[in-house]
């Protein structure tokens, strides 16, 4: 393309990182909270900051011109009500998929194998040996079936579970059977452990409510690796408090989690604050990814990841 487009990066250190940009592009730092040196008419494209608050991300709107938003995350929930049609969107899909499965696994063993209530004992000097479920011969429930819900199911498999996969529609694929989210109250029953792993849109708010939490067998744990509001909160809080069910989360509603929230009590509630996919691995994959999106665009192509286009 013959137009040079200005490209926006929220720190100088992501800038360094993906390199040289090509001569049809030229390269900016915005933060999207300080203004940056060139006029915000001139940004096409913006590549946004991680994790930022909404209010934050709101400021994107300042740049009238922008006709491409890259997120430095996998989920786009709300983005879409805030770019609307005024620009493509593409995701960090794949770059948090490893870091995200982990974070599954771990919560899931931390707490069926009593994981915080060690930790709880040794600031306390006390030998506290105790029988936990463990997750061997569990029946685990896997919601989501995507990038992120494969590479889970990969590292569940040396487990030896008994797992049940729900996806939006009901379908067989290579690795077996795929049930229906629809189905997912009717088998409910049988889960030991549940994984969250979905989107964030209008069919899966609330998706686990207090109708289907009570159709869980007593002593089953709830992993939310997803968003929040996937699970109805002062639901989950109940059964909880109740002490019926266990839960291990690292994403909230609200979030941050606020002090005082009754969650924070609850030895059988485990509460991470969304490190899903903040490890060392993040930084080296999204630039890896930015690399080749930058290339796209500088050949006038959509890049890795579009799921809105304007």
């Amino acid at each position: 393309m013959s137009t040079q487009r200005t490209i926006s990066f929220p720190t100088q250190e992501l800038l360094d990182a993906v390199g040289p940009i090509p001569e049809n592009l030229k390269a900016v730092l915005w933060d999207l909270e300080n203004d940056p040196e060139t006029p915000l008419e001139d940004i096409d494209i913006a590549v946004l900051p991680y994790m930022a608050n909404p209010q934050t991300l709101k400021n994107v709107r300042k740049a009238p011109n922008v006709k491409v938003v890259q997120t430095q995350t996998t989920g786009f929930d709300g983005m879409i009500d805030l770019i609307g049609d005024r620009a493509d969107i593409n995701t960090a899909a794949g770059v948090h998929a490893a870091a995200t499965a982990e974070m599954a696994l771990g919560l899931a063993i931390a707490s069926l194998r009593g994981f915080p209530q060690s930790v709880r004992d040794q600031q306390q000097g006390r030998w506290n040996p105790q029988q936990w479920p463990g997750l061997a011969d569990r029946t685990v429930g896997l919601v989501g079936v995507g990038g992120i819900g494969e590479e889970i199911r990969k590292r569940l498999e040396p487990f030896e579970i008994n797992l049940l996969r729900f996806g939006s529609t009901a379908r067989t694929d290579e690795h077996g059977e795929v049930f229906a989210t629809s189905e997912l109250a009717a088998l409910a029953p049988e889960i030991e452990v549940l994984i969250l792993i979905v989107p964030l849109n209008d069919s899966t708010r609330h998706l686990v409510d207090a109708k289907l939490l009570a159709k869980l067998p007593d002593g089953a744990t709830v992993i939310n690796v997803a968003r929040g509001p996937v699970v109805d909160t002062d639901a989950i809080v109940a059964e909880v408090a109740s002490g019926r069910l266990n839960m291990a989360s690292d994403v909230f509603d609200p979030e941050p989690l606020p002090a005082g929230h009754p969650l924070w009590q609850h030895p059988n509630a485990l509460v991470i604050p969304h490190n899903g996919g903040n490890t060392k691995a993040f930084f080296p994959r999204m630039v890896k990814l930015l690399m080749k999106q930058v290339q796209a665009w500088a050949a006038g192509n959509d890049g890795e990841n579009l799921v809105h286009r304007s």
